[in-house]
């Protein structure tokens, strides 16, 4: 009777075993990548507090979301949903606004892993939130928007060093400053223009990169990848925004870093002098 007993339990726990492998492979394959975005914007907003007087704010500025892709396939599905129409960083400040807590400042980065890590609440994705000082940042007043932009190259080899553009002017950046179609017809000119030369660096950069605009209305520069072949980022406080194609783009601030490729430049927005 023991020994029935003993192999009852011993099949009762693998049994569970099974049970529970099964369920996991089961909710792992199950959410398609949209329902793992709506699953990440609803854990964005379980973040916001009450400020008393029924206000309601949300405390961070930067979201670092980590998402599971085990294979180029994976991260591909995702970054097609990221791309067509709503970008995840827009997508969370409409729900953050559709729930009275209206964001301005909000810094967005998107990495993938392999596999979940340790500590992750999901093992479709991983959301960590922060509060990054702004030392640098210059906002110009209603009297005073800035009037141009400055763009320096860090690194690759462009036409010049340094360019001082006025900021009204769509800034295109890209490699060689005329890009023509096959017909030899002029399709575009790059403003920042890197130079057709051999070497990786150069070589990484897209004729038809990215582009630099101001909004007028919001008195800002953003920055809009243009379809590149390996992409455009942001990089500020040590952290790397990504750039998704067609979307809205991204936000730039004085000081940020523009990685292009493997190339790199910076923006600054200098403040005009009252007199």
């Amino acid at each position: 009777m023991d020994f029935l007993r003993k192999a009852r339990d011993l099949e009762a726990r693998l049994a569970g075993r099974l049970d529970r492998t099964v369920g996991g492979l089961v909710r792992s394959g199950a959410r398609e990548p949209l329902e793992v975005v709506h699953a990440i914007v609803e854990a964005v907003q379980e973040e916001i507090q009450s400020s008393g007087r029924g206000r309601r704010v949300f405390p961070f500025n930067a979201i670092a979301v980590t998402i599971l892709a085990p294979s180029r396939d994976a991260r591909a599905r995702f970054e097609a949903v990221f791309a067509d129409g709503v970008s995840l960083r827009d997508r969370i400040l409409a729900r953050l606004g559709s729930a009275a807590c209206h964001v301005d400042d909000l810094d967005l980065t998107v990495t993938y892993e392999n596999r979940p890590r340790k500590g992750w609440r999901s093992t479709e994705f991983h959301v960590e939130f922060a509060r990054v000082p702004r030392p640098d940042r210059q906002i110009p007043d209603a009297d005073s928007p800035p009037t141009r932009i400055e763009v320096t190259v860090l690194h690759g080899t462009a036409e010049r060093r340094t360019y001082a553009l006025p900021a009204s002017l769509r800034i295109d950046l890209g490699r060689c400053a005329d890009v023509r179609d096959s017909r030899h017809r002029l399709i575009r000119t790059n403003r920042v223009a890197f130079l057709e030369r051999s070497g990786d660096v150069n070589q990484s950069v897209s004729r038809r990169h990215a582009h630099i605009s101001y909004e007028p209305v919001a008195r800002c520069f953003r920055l809009h990848d243009d379809g590149s072949a390996h992409g455009t980022g942001v990089v500020r406080h040590g952290r790397t925004l990504a750039v998704p194609r067609g979307a809205r783009g991204v936000r730039l601030e004085s000081g940020d870093e523009i990685v292009l490729g493997e190339a790199r430049v910076r923006v600054r927005f200098p403040l005009e002098a009252k007199g």
